[in-house]
């Protein structure tokens, strides 16, 4: 695989070579399950749409099960955005059970939740949590027993409210993820280096973030998206689109559960030889931002995150059966659609240029 920074000073990740190194073939020996287990930890009476958004994406993507472990409020209403997604009605908010019931309630949650743990590849901790005491308590759990289990974690939304208030449930831990937006980045600065965000070092601040929270992965949201382990940074700077409809990071989570549970697969194969979490936060990145473009291209302002997840794998302006990506983008459709947004958009930041440059330059 190529070298995920490019050459010369930029940051920018090859995210081409990230994505058709990592994502499996469709192949008919494999059996359900192989292409990815799922399960994101949210969802509650206010917030219903945000896991239901992190799991369908998972779906969508290319895994094969996704699973949703929300309140029982939330489960009727999750269940009937879509049949695809298995629905566990466990957690409970303190408004709904007395004091003297919340260590047994809590105990059959963590037994409940740990039936299904050995089986996750991936776990998406926090889209639709809020912020119930009871509730986080109990989701603290289930993130230890994840841990316990080395299973990857992908913080976002509330989780990372909750890991902000208590850094030890993912310090130390190489196989979590946090997906902060620019607030939830600036609570984690402030927390762990006791500091204001500083964008003209940004790069070295990202850097000892990850570093403060014992090796994380970090994926720094933004106009372009910024990943560090704490070792090493790399960015995603490809064109999405102007319309910021809430929602977006809930497909980005799950798109990052699925990539990540494949850069695994392909690491414990000696297929790539860098850090999981950095690749499968690359491919997850990169892959929102097609989707975003595209679905703008044709919606506008009126773009909603559903039309952006009905993009995720759609080919579009298809000249070709031959796929890049292993079954996502034709690969004259994407050149195609990349040489119709350099035309569009030819005074947009010379980073654009150059991935549009890299991608014309892809033998197939």
């Amino acid at each position: 695989m190529q070298s995920v920074m490019s050459s010369g000073p930029s940051l920018e990740a090859d995210s081409v070579s990230i994505l058709r190194s990592i994502i499996p073939g469709l192949e008919s020996t494999k059996h359900k399950g192989q292409a990815g287990k799922i399960a994101v930890v949210g969802g509650c009476r206010e917030y219903t749409g945000a896991p239901y958004f992190s799991a369908i994406s998972a779906l969508k993507i290319g895994a094969d099960l996704s699973h949703v472990f929300c309140t029982k409020d939330a489960a009727p209403v999750i269940k009937s955005y879509s049949p695809e997604l298995i629905v566990h009605p466990i957690l409970e908010e303190s408004y709904s059970i007395r004091d003297e019931e919340k260590s047994s309630i809590s105990a059959k949650v963590i037994a409940e939740v740990e039936k299904w743990m050995e089986r996750f590849d991936c776990l998406v901790v926090g889209p639709g949590l809020g912020r119930d005491p009871f509730l986080l308590d109990c989701v603290s759990n289930i993130m230890k027993h994840a841990r316990e289990r080395n299973v990857p974690m992908v913080i976002d939304g509330d989780g990372l409210y909750l890991v902000t208030n208590c850094l030890d449930l993912v310090s130390g831990y190489p196989l979590a993820v946090l997906t902060p937006n620019v607030n939830e980045y600036k609570r984690l600065v402030q927390k762990v280096l006791n500091s204001e965000v500083n964008d003209e070092n940004g790069t070295d601040q990202l850097l000892s973030l990850a570093k403060g929270i014992g090796g994380v992965t970090i994926l720094r949201k933004g106009k372009s998206d910024f990943v560090s382990d704490g070792k090493t940074a790399c960015a995603v700077s490809i064109y999405g689109s102007p319309r910021r409809c809430g929602g977006q990071g809930d497909i980005l989570s799950g798109s990052v559960a699925v990539f990540l549970s494949w850069a695994r697969q392909c690491a414990a194969k000696g297929e790539v030889s860098m850090n999981p979490t950095i690749l499968g936060c690359v491919a997850g990145s990169a892959l929102l931002r097609y989707a975003a473009s595209m679905a703008f291209d044709n919606k506008k302002r009126s773009t909603l995150t559903g039309d952006i997840i009905e993009c995720l794998g759609r080919r579009k302006y298809a000249q070709s059966s031959r796929n890049l990506m292993g079954g996502f983008l034709g690969s004259t459709a994407l050149l195609l659609y990349l040489k119709k947004q350099f035309n569009e958009k030819r005074k947009e930041k010379q980073i654009f240029r150059s991935s549009y440059a890299k991608f014309a330059m892809i033998k197939f």
